[in-house]
């Protein structure tokens, strides 16, 4: 990535991915970023959980224009390809220039939000930068909870506009986002001895795109945890199928890609699941046809270590709540065309030896459709016999559209683009929506370069797209100072 402008943000994004930084494994890359700031001699302030505040003098002449906040979080989402051999708590992240994308091997790149860090971070040597007082804050945690926006002290932050620097759409800024809240489900299970008669196999969804539960649920992306449970429960009733382990996804903001069952089914019905497997096969690649071109469904042999089969009430409590849990987009907004308002995500579902455990991630720009919603969840949860959780979610940020910051950024783009840039709301959670409700008076606004199949091995990003996203950074930070 040596060879690519801007030069020193594609440095500081290499060496990002040299330094292990998955959501709570986040100790190496603070460090990192704390020893590149004081390298320089910048004033850097800590809090307990390790989000960072880096202050950034102003250019000469500059000094009384207001404090600008540039913020994002150091953490990234851990995902990889089945097969793919790599250790996320130590082994860097290999990259590869593909024409005019940026992607990884096999895994996520973490360019969200690799690069929004690796641009603010570039300003501490840009000579060209022209801008006031800067505040770099970045917090940590944000992919599994936002639980470093939660922990920030409001006191360490001075300035009271902020740009975000983590979305992923070239030429549009962003001025509200979605809130949400997880859902966790436990349900005992009940084992049996080893059945006679039967045989193990080991049925597999895999090929799908997965993605961001919130930016790519409209697109109508197959999840393996849904697809596997139609199979099953068909099987169930078709061929006598008793399940002996499940487990599909492993992030509550991820459309899950993969998904597995170890099932036994009577020795005389094997050539009825076989059948079965191939019709659904059928149905799949029609019902997704063009956006999922590598799905597969397939039966394999199992695995050496067989677990005992879980009871065939047990069975159907587990399947008929996997299909009754809603997955998808559930409404879309009045307000601004074309964005959805209100989704849900089954995101993880996996068997222990006594439990099994079901996590879905609920999404919505309005505060009592969001809690109608997870209501509804709640409710699926224990007709179905489980205990329900749900920790506490995170609020949404409502457009403003009189922000000084947006009418700058406006006249911004104009001046630089010659055209009027798109202004929406994201169906996602973004950290502003919670730093907004803990800093009185905070003024925001996010962008961000072009960056597709977030959370997912797909993960890429668009090489002139973040030559515009530094260069704009750049003209706001001078409109503003």
């Amino acid at each position: 990535m040596e060879n690519l402008e801007p030069k020193s943000l594609w440095k500081h994004f290499a060496d990002l991915c040299r330094v292990p930084r998955g959501s709570k494994n986040e100790t190496a890359v603070v460090a990192h970023v704390e020893a590149e700031a004081k390298k320089r001699g910048l004033e850097v302030l800590r809090d307990q959980v390790g989000d960072l505040v880096v202050r950034i003098p102003a250019s000469p002449g500059r000094e009384a224009s207001p404090i600008v906040v540039l913020q994002g979080h150091l953490d990234m989402v851990c995902e990889k390809n089945a097969g793919t051999q790599h250790d996320f708590l130590k082994d860097p992240i290999r990259t590869t220039v593909d024409g005019e994308w940026v992607r990884a091997d096999g895994t996520t790149l973490g360019a969200d939000n690799g690069i929004g860090v690796a641009a603010a971070l570039a300003l501490m040597d840009d000579a060209s930068a022209v801008h006031g007082p800067l505040e770099v804050l970045m917090t940590v945690d944000e992919e599994s909870g936002m639980t470093g926006a939660r922990a920030l002290p409001p006191e360490l932050v001075r300035g009271r506009m902020m740009l975000n620097l983590d979305s992923e759409e070239d030429g549009t800024l962003y001025v509200g986002c979605a809130g949400g809240g997880n859902s966790v489900f436990r349900m005992l299970l009940r084992r049996e001895p080893p059945l006679r008669g039967f045989k193990a196999f080991r049925l597999e969804v895999t090929g799908l795109r997965g993605g961001h539960s919130g930016l790519n649920i409209h697109e109508n992306r197959a999840n393996a945890v849904k697809l596997l449970a139609r199979v099953l429960h068909e099987a169930v009733f078709r061929c006598s199928l008793r399940l002996g382990a499940l487990e599909g996804g492993n992030k509550h903001n991820a459309i899950p890609r993969e998904a597995f069952a170890t099932v036994f089914v009577p020795t005389r019905k094997e050539r009825e699941l076989r059948a079965l497997v191939a019709a659904w096969l059928e149905v799949f690649r029609d019902e997704f046809s063009g956006i999922e071109p590598e799905l597969a469904l397939t039966l394999e042999p199992p695995p050496r270590e067989r677990p005992r089969p879980i009871s065939a009430a047990a069975t159907l409590r587990m399947l008929d709540l996997l299909l009754a849990l809603p997955h998808g987009v559930l409404g879309m907004s009045q307000a601004l065309p074309g964005l959805v308002e209100t989704s849900n995500n089954l995101a993880v579902a996996a068997t222990g030896e006594r439990t099994l455990e079901v996590v879905t991630s609920s999404r919505s720009s309005v505060g009592p459709t969001l809690k109608a919603l997870l209501g509804q969840v709640a409710a699926a949860g224990r007709l179905a016999g489980a205990d329900v959780e749900q920790p506490g979610g995170y609020p949404a940020w409502k457009p403003d559209m009189s922000s000084k910051l947006l009418q700058v950024a406006r006249e911004t783009y104009r001046r630089m683009y010659g055209k009027d840039p798109k202004v929406t709301a994201i169906h996602a959670g973004l950290e502003t929506g919670i730093l907004g409700s803990r800093i009185p008076g905070l003024d925001m606004l996010s962008f961000g370069p072009q960056i597709e199949g977030a959370h997912s091995p797909d993960e890429r990003v668009h090489v002139p797209s973040v030559v515009r996203f530094y260069d704009f950074l750049k003209g706001m930070l001078q409109a503003l100072a």
